[in-house]
């Protein structure tokens, strides 16, 4: 499960991703770390064309679960999340980078080691695919609580690839790394767009940092 990771691209070259993209996400600077409930940016689709603007991280489940907010989606299946695959609601999240925890080879110590992929050392831009809602409710921490509305989002999830796999071999994010995958993702129809839930190929991911909580290339 991927419950951290970076957006280092500025925000400048974001919002040239798309060249009609509004961008309303006010000021903000890279990310070496994002957290489960954090608000980071997303690029979501338009009538007008595309919108860059900052949403939180975790859509809450059905009630009867009663858990945190989740961060990553896999069951497509599912009927909790089929509506949150329409065209209207998915959403590409702006990434450099990804973390996973890797078991620690000294077996008497049971913390695990942050390990960091990206598709390279340079840490070029690619998209979680992912998927966004308006909820109202109570956000953030104890200490600091955002009682209102929300706008949040989550990503997919799929098998991992063999770079992935032997840190994290339940899964990994829905890697998207070319224009035509993020205008597929953003508005193909569901059937077409879900194939895009497969896991990105083993050579175009490295393991770039571990060690730490942040990316701080």
């Amino acid at each position: 499960m991927c419950n951290l990771y970076s957006i280092k691209t500025p925000q400048a070259d974001l919002r040239m991703i798309f060249d009609d993209t509004e961008d309303n996400a006010g000021k903000f600077q890279p990310m070496p770390a994002v957290f489960p409930d954090g608000v980071a940016p997303v690029i979501r689709k338009t009538k007008d064309g595309h919108e860059l603007i900052r949403m939180r991280w975790g859509i809450p489940g059905p009630a009867i679960f009663k858990g945190p907010p989740i961060t990553n989606v896999r069951n497509t299946e599912s009927k909790f999340w089929q509506p949150m695959l329409k065209v209207e609601a998915r959403c590409l999240v702006p990434a450099t980078s990804f973390c996973e925890y890797a078991e620690n080879p000294n077996k008497k110590e049971k913390k695990k080691i942050p390990t960091w992929f990206a598709l390279s050392d340079e840490r070029p831009l690619f998209f979680f695919a992912g998927i966004w809602r308006e909820w109202t409710g109570k956000r953030g921490t104890k200490k600091e609580p955002v009682e209102g509305k929300h706008l949040l989002y989550s990503f997919l999830t799929t098998d991992a690839n063999k770079t992935v796999a032997p840190i994290h071999p339940k899964a990994m994010p829905v890697l998207l790394t070319s224009r035509e995958e993020w205008e597929g993702w953003l508005q193909a129809p569901v059937v077409e767009a879900l194939k895009l839930q497969r896991p990105l190929s083993d050579n175009m991911l490295k393991i770039v940092a571990s060690g730490e909580k942040k990316d701080t290339y």
